[in-house]
């Protein structure tokens, strides 16, 4: 299924790109500072077929990059192999605990003298 979804997309994507380029110019841009070379890939008049082509397929982009996000997410979870999730877990599970932090040197207590006794 994911497989379908993509290579539909990939399709669709091609299609937007033909349609886009077959359109002709309608505003400002750089476009019209090449009045003469703008009829090389465009048509005299755009019809209003080719502009609800466009939008019909610009939102069939985007409702199958949806489709793909859910087919995606649906089918890692179902997939996964019992062997590889353990060796995942035992990879994710730290091997000795940290009883101090390591950038910090541990001091030895200071040294006390041994008070002295009071002579008698």
């Amino acid at each position: 299924m994911y497989l379908v979804l993509i290579i539909l997309t990939i399709i669709i994507c091609i299609l937007l790109g033909l349609i886009v380029l077959i359109q002709n110019p309608k505003g400002g841009g750089l476009a019209s500072n090449f009045s003469s070379s703008s009829q090389l890939m465009g048509v005299q008049k755009t019809g209003d077929f080719l502009e609800k082509g466009t939008w019909v397929l610009a939102i069939g982009v985007m409702v199958l990059s949806l489709a793909i996000n859910v087919a995606v997410k649906g089918g890692a979870s179902s997939s996964d192999n019992p062997a590889l999730r353990d060796q995942i877990e035992k990879a994710s599970k730290p091997t000795a605990p940290a009883s101090a932090p390591l950038g910090l040197p541990t001091a030895p207590p200071p040294a006390t003298k041994p008070a002295d006794k009071p002579a008698k």
